[in-house]
């Protein structure tokens, strides 16, 4: 005990005294270095058709984001406008035959990332979400927000059913009852689905996510996923909290922007 306490006591040697300044300033150094090292901003292209279609909530994301990226559009055109069998895709066709969406299955869109290519328009949204900070504050979070985004899906699924009727008298009977009945229904049951507890405008959490711009494109967007588009928006009229959150990405400055600016496409 007695020589514990002496050296407790004992003053630290003018060397040691030295080697432990020269450590503080090794150490300072050293966080002086990764505090001013540069950031490396990733390079991005987002390759897709000269279109909407399924990258149009992966724009809105970078839009917001604020995102430097190449948007890279394979031109399209119709020998008749509007029929697919008829469409031309020069670019596309070159590229496929390139092996340039060998890593996509041979179909669009990607999301190139450094170099490396990323397929499958919801995994690339996703991506962008994560990157930019709109999946959400933590993994419950995230998990809803990937919930509403599966919801759209499905519903998705139950319109196309009614759109490939054949019999046209058939088909717009079920595509009208769609709108007036089934899809306004369905919306009323996400809106009770919606996570108790969230301060809004916002579907999850305390800020804008993935799932607002989802719903926002398929449901109020101009030009976004269904042609009758005052069908679409009196769907969630009767809903607040879808309503809330439509409205409010619609007033974002950068969704704004982009849907002022971006380029004008037949679908």
């Amino acid at each position: 005990a007695a020589l514990r306490s002496t050296a407790a006591s004992r003053p630290p040697s003018e060397s040691a005294t030295g080697r432990l300044r020269s450590d503080r300033r090794d150490d300072q150094k050293v966080m002086l270095a990764c505090c001013s090292a540069p950031s490396v901003v990733p390079h991005y292209r987002l390759v897709y058709f000269d279109a909407r279609g399924v990258v149009e909530t992966s724009r809105y994301l970078l839009a917001m984001a604020k995102a430097d990226y190449e948007d890279v559009r394979y031109s399209v055109t119709f020998g008749t406008p509007g029929d697919f069998s008829t469409i031309k895709r020069p670019e596309f066709d070159a590229a496929k035959q390139a092996g340039e969406l060998d890593v996509s299955l041979g179909k669009l869109p990607y999301l190139e990332v450094d170099g490396t290519k990323l397929a499958q328009s919801k995994a690339i949204e996703r991506y962008i979400a994560r990157e930019f900070g709109f999946m959400g504050a933590n993994a419950v979070e995230a998990a809803l927000i990937d919930q509403l985004c599966e919801n759209i899906i499905d519903l998705k699924n139950a319109y196309q059913k009614a759109k490939g009727i054949k019999d046209e008298d058939e088909k717009k009977a079920a595509v009208d009852k769609w709108f007036s009945e089934e899809l306004p229904e369905k919306v009323r049951a996400i809106e009770k689905a919606l996570p108790a507890g969230a301060p809004g405008p916002w579907l999850v959490g305390a800020k804008v996510s993935l799932a607002d711009v989802a719903w926002f494109q398929f449901l109020a967007a101009p030009k976004g996923f269904f042609d009758n588009a005052d069908g679409a928006k009196a769907s969630f009229e009767p809903c607040p909290r879808m309503k809330a959150a439509m409205e409010a990405v619609g007033k974002i400055p950068e969704v704004q922007e982009w849907i002022r600016s971006r380029p004008d496409t037949l679908f």
